[in-house]
């Protein structure tokens, strides 16, 4: 594997950290895909509990990595090329998203920084949010001549309902870590000096749980989420 991330493990604790500071910690098919593999290692470790998230340097995540399209000298070449780019991205970013939605264990962001695009849309997919002040959220894809990837799409809408859905994703605007917790979208705001204290503090807490009782209230909010019924079955043990 490369050097996208560093992962660290603390007995049931285990941080993935984005290490690519100075390129802001892009997303691409290749950092998707090795971020999907880090995440499917800690869904088959049985003897984790918690997992974190969490960047080097001031950013969370700058989003897709579309820098190669902007070396096609053809226009439309260039448009086609950024579409199928982004889309692609997209999508894996979309199926590392549902792989942490529903990892039997909790899960904690900790935001250092600008989250934009994929980056916010990995945040919201953890349990728990905890961002600097400072922070900025926003999803550029609008703007950019695309849609949000529809997993996205209906985790904000079911969080913050459809009014507010819509200001998010299609005035593409910028929002402030205090905005987000006065709407739900992050759980809490600590001064930067004192992010990695309270990660580790809720990372510490919630390695004590059950992971079985986690496992399963996490399946029930998500199942009440998208208005199904419960959508892991399989964790609940047999007569």
């Amino acid at each position: 594997m490369t050097d996208y991330f560093v992962v660290e493990r603390r007995g049931p604790i285990v941080t993935i950290t984005f290490n690519r500071p100075e390129k802001r910690h892009p997303l691409n098919e290749e950092v998707m895909l090795e971020l999907e593999r880090r995440v499917i290692a800690v869904r088959d470790d049985a003897e984790l509990r918690v997992m974190v998230l969490t960047s080097t340097g001031n950013t969370f995540s700058a989003g897709a990595d579309l820098s190669s399209t902007r070396m096609i000298a053809d226009v439309r070449e260039r448009e086609r090329a950024f579409v199928s780019a982004a889309s692609r991205t997209s999508r894996l970013i979309g199926r590392v998203n549902e792989l942490i939605m529903n990892l039997e264990l909790f899960t904690i962001a900790g935001v250092n920084g600008f989250a934009v695009g994929g980056g916010w849309s990995l945040a919201l997919a953890c349990d728990y949010r905890i961002a600097v002040p400072q922070a900025e959220f926003w999803f550029p894809e609008v703007d950019l001549g695309l849609p949000l990837g529809a997993g996205t799409t209906a985790l904000i809408t079911a969080c913050v309902g459809a009014a507010r859905a819509r200001e998010i994703i299609i005035t593409c605007r910028r929002y402030r870590a205090a905005e987000l917790v006065a709407i739900g979208l992050l759980n809490r705001v600590v001064a930067e000096h004192e992010l990695r204290g309270a990660i580790d503090e809720m990372a510490a807490r919630m390695a004590q749980r059950s992971r079985f009782a986690v496992a399963v209230s996490k399946a029930q909010i998500n199942a009440a989420m998208t208005n199904r019924g419960l959508i892991r079955s399989d964790l609940y043990p047999t007569e």
